[in-house]
């Protein structure tokens, strides 16, 4: 495999499950170092890159917490020396209910760590790339982010602020020699999904229905597109906002 991030240095939240997950193994295989980050205490990403001979580090962190993120990223620092590639991920669903019915507690949770944890990402990582001249930064939001979805309020909220705010730092960074884009994956089928479909064949048959391609999609797909943005090859790619979703927000 092409080992287009040798000597490069990347930096993945969420990066126990799913997307997060399939990423941190992507780069690592593409030669990068990597920070794997999570709230939960998981080794099987770490296990996997240092079994095919990569290098990586698993970083405890809550996203919400600026403590937790600003340690993340030094971290990140004192271990590999740079910080060449951040790919935000980390984010939760909430609890489904329509907006008069969206509790306070599930709001600030939703928010405070789909936006406000990407937010305080970017806040840590920014400063580190504008003294090495150069960076590549992937927000994850969802196809939430996009379009509308009844009975998830905070998550839609969440997701659309998470467009919003890449386009700005992709502005604000744009003659820096940071590229800031942002990924809005259909529905994928990692950990999250499972917990919104509860795993039952009708529900899951009828995301797959809903999907012009007629079935979910992977977190390697995702994972490719999140590379692609972070490499050279995206050079002039910056505040986009990437549908990775069969078509779904095509229809």
């Amino acid at each position: 495999m092409d080992k287009i991030f040798e000597n490069k240095v990347a930096l993945v939240t969420g990066g126990a499950f799913g997307i997060g997950k399939a990423t941190a193994i992507l780069f690592a295989r593409k030669g990068a170092k990597v920070a794997v980050a999570d709230w939960i205490e998981d080794s099987e990403t770490i296990d996997i890159i240092k079994k095919e001979g990569g290098e990586a580090i698993f970083i405890k962190c809550d996203v919400s917490k600026p403590a937790d993120v600003a340690e993340m990223v030094n971290k990140t620092v004192k271990a590999f020396g740079r910080l060449d590639y951040a790919v935000n991920n980390a984010g939760i669903e909430g609890v489904n209910a329509p907006v008069h019915e969206c509790t306070e507690e599930n709001w600030d949770k939703t928010i405070n760590i789909n936006l406000k944890g990407i937010w305080l990402c970017m806040k840590n990582e920014i400063p580190v790339m504008l003294k090495q001249g150069k960076g590549a930064i992937v927000n994850i939001a969802s196809i939430a982010g996009l379009v509308g979805f009844p009975g998830l309020p905070a998550y839609v909220a969440s997701k659309h602020a998470v467009v919003g705010l890449t386009k700005t730092a992709a502005l604000e960074n744009a003659k820096a020699g940071i590229r800031v884009n942002v990924v809005c994956p259909g529905v994928i089928k990692t950990p999250m999904v499972d917990r919104v479909t509860g795993k039952d064949k009708t529900v899951e048959k009828a995301y797959e229905d809903m999907e012009p391609v007629g079935r979910m999609g992977q977190p390697e797909e995702v994972a490719e597109a999140i590379i692609w943005l972070s490499s050279d090859a995206a050079s002039f790619v910056t505040g986009d906002a990437m549908a990775v979703d069969g078509g779904w927000i095509a229809k």
